[in-house]
């Protein structure tokens, strides 16, 4: 029997080039789209020379160039942290846009079942709090994270359009908070910036008073929540993430006392639009697919903490 045939956008981002791991894993043949803007070699140079593995260098938002056989297209190409698209305002958009509107055609192309990755930012600063699937968000769309946040409203809206008008089995998953390994150093969100800071002994940039709420989610189980929502019957939106609510000042004294740092917390002004809670209603993951997160931040965080050491040795020698 032919292996299945994975081919994922953004494959050398963070979260990408776990599910690349994940299907290789599982005998797939896995295909990994990216451009590099904010993907890392790195994290796909241990598939080298594995003939399942497949690396393709192209915009998504220009095209997608593959001739043969898809299985499931699975759409994670974008930039995702605040640093991010903020820097690359157009690229968000037009991957958010056209990339989607690309890896779709593809899928209805192949026959392929498709995935979306959103992202709990469609909720934007929510008035509804957990937040649940039904919830339509509170989103400035000229403000500097409309860029993000309508974009990947837009691809909910065109997924859905290509399930309801072209018969293209879509999944949509809305990906809360997630942390671990291969996260970049300079990635900006709160648990690469706190541990980068935390183990150089520098400051800890907190903003505001810290109170915003957040709740993270280690990626292996981020990974295994997608791969259930990807071969589930489910078509309408599914939050993914951890319910565990904390603080982000009380995240970054956990990663001062974690790394048995001296640093202080240094408050900076709140950006324009943060979200000031954020927290995901998991009953229609775990009432349809049985999927609950299952690794305690304690164990997620020193997991992380020792490949962000290991980084940091490596750029230091």
């Amino acid at each position: 029997m032919a292996k299945k045939v994975v081919l994922i956008t953004g494959g050398a981002g963070f979260i990408g080039s776990h599910l690349c791991d994940r299907f290789l894993k599982e005998d797939c043949r896995v295909v990994c789209v990216d451009n590099m803007l904010t993907g890392n070699p790195a994290n796909i140079a241990h598939h080298k020379g594995n003939a399942d593995f497949e690396y393709l260098d192209q915009n998504v938002s220009k095209y997608i160039d593959y001739s043969g056989s898809v299985d499931y297209v699975m759409h994670f190409a974008s930039p995702a942290s605040p640093v991010d698209y903020l820097n690359h305002p157009i690229p968000t958009l037009k991957v958010g846009a056209l990339g989607t509107h690309n890896a779709l055609g593809l899928a209805k192309d192949k026959r392929a079942i498709f995935m979306l990755a959103s992202t709990s930012e469609v909720y934007g600063d929510p008035l509804v709090h957990p937040q649940k699937e039904d919830y339509w968000g509170n989103v400035n769309p000229v403000g500097p994270r409309g860029v993000y946040d309508e974009a990947k409203r837009f691809a909910e809206a065109i997924s859905m359009a290509y399930f309801k008008a072209h018969g293209v089995n879509v999944k949509i998953i809305r990906i809360f908070n997630t942390y671990g390994t291969r996260m970049r150093l300079a990635d900006g969100r709160a648990i690469p910036a706190f541990m980068s800071q935390a183990l150089q002994g520098q400051p800890l940039t907190v903003f505001g008073d810290g109170s915003q709420t957040r709740s993270f989610c280690y990626v292996d189980d981020l990974v295994e929540g997608i791969r259930q929502v990807l071969y589930s019957k489910l078509n309408e939106p599914v939050n993914l993430g951890n319910p565990n609510e904390m603080t982000v000042l009380e995240l970054a004294k956990m990663i001062i006392s974690m790394t048995d740092s001296v640093s202080k917390i240094d408050y900076k002004p709140l950006p324009t639009d943060d979200p000031k809670i954020r927290q995901p209603d998991i009953t229609r993951a775990k009432t349809e697919l049985g999927w609950a997160p299952k690794i305690s931040l304690e164990v997620g965080l020193n997991h992380t903490i020792a490949y962000f050491r290991e980084r940091l040795k490596q750029l230091a020698s």
